[in-house]
């Protein structure tokens, strides 16, 4: 991660240089049609690679691709995957940096100041940071609290800074994209109606997701729990839900393992018939250390009781879910 050896510039979340290890599953993580990220990385590279042949005709790209749909339809990840795959299609020519920039640090309620805050970071401080590597890509998350929607926006509930500021947006990514072609834009928004028109219609590509289908889901439960049934060091298991019910009962065991520990103490013996053994030679000794005894060997029976119990229901609760017990008698 590259991070300024100082603090980041006003409204610079994080800096990355691109290509980097912990991006790298990223673009994997997100699982949508094979024609959505082709499609993305196409737009990507076109901007990145031939934006400054591109910003010599009419009707220039603006560098902007909008990614949109409800939260949890991984957008941001699929924007920061994005940067990472366009940065190692362009490794040999140099280095990507990726800015995420917090949408929510410009508003001001000081007349003026969220649009000198924005003007500041387009102007200025992106301007600055893509003058240190050949690629830049710049993510702004939730870019409806950027970009509101002017249309929609009353005066008498929206101070005239809100409108001011969608002004300065506008204007900075036109003269990023006239200045500095190898600058691509990646925002995101949970909510499209609410980011203002003007704004859209400078996106050379706005792609749409929607919460994910059965098929998706499958498939995406197989890879996590693919990635879980890696870490156990088990032999392979016959599909995702007998890994998962293999993953379900070993919790249980771990659960019912750290419940004995807690209760009998690290270290103690629990072995009742060794306990009972004891009691029986503590007869020969002084009266109270027999009946210390005989108490202490009944509580560990009784504890054993209760943990056999736990652990009868928690395997039964596995079998009415379609479990099955492969424990070796």
């Amino acid at each position: 991660m590259d991070r300024a050896r100082t603090a980041l510039p006003p409204g610079v979340l994080s800096m990355h240089v691109l290509p980097a290890e912990h991006h790298d599953k990223d673009w994997d993580a997100i699982v949508v049609p094979r024609e959505v990220k082709e499609r993305l990385l196409a737009q990507a590279l076109l901007v990145l690679k031939h934006g400054r042949k591109l910003s010599m005709l009419a009707g220039l790209p603006h560098g902007l691709i909008v990614l949109a749909g409800p939260p949890g339809t991984g957008k941001t990840t699929m924007a920061r995957g994005l940067a990472q795959v366009a940065a190692l299609a362009l490794a040999r020519e140099g280095a990507t940096t990726l800015v995420e920039v917090n949408p929510h640090a410009f508003p001001s309620d000081m007349l003026g100041e969220s649009q000198r805050n924005v003007t500041r970071l387009l102007t200025e401080t992106i301007p600055e940071i893509a003058a240190r590597r050949p690629y830049t890509v710049v993510l702004i998350d939730e870019v409806e609290s950027f970009a509101v929607r002017r249309s929609a926006a009353s005066f008498e509930a929206n101070p005239v800074d809100v409108h001011r500021a969608t002004d300065a947006v506008l204007l900075g990514v036109d003269e990023i994209a006239r200045k500095l072609p190898a600058v691509l834009f990646v925002a995101t928004t949970n909510f499209i109606e609410a980011v203002d028109e003007a704004f859209l219609s400078r996106a050379d590509l706005v792609m749409k997701f929607a919460l994910p289908d059965r098929d998706t889901i499958a498939k995406i439960l197989e890879s996590a729990i693919g990635e879980l049934g890696n870490g156990l060091g088990e032999q392979p298991h016959d599909g995702p839900l007998a890994l998962a019910e293999h993953v379900a009962r070993e919790g249980v065991r771990v659960h019912l393992d750290q419940r004995r520990r807690a209760l009998l103490g690290e270290g103690e013996r629990s072995d009742l018939r060794q306990a009972a053994r004891q009691g029986r030679l503590a007869g020969a000794g002084r009266p109270g250390e027999h009946d210390q005894a005989v108490r202490q060997a009944r509580e560990l029976r009784e504890l054993a009781a209760v943990l056999q119990r736990e652990q009868r229901l928690a395997e039964q609760a596995l079998l009415d879910a379609g479990g099955h017990d492969d424990r070796v008698p």
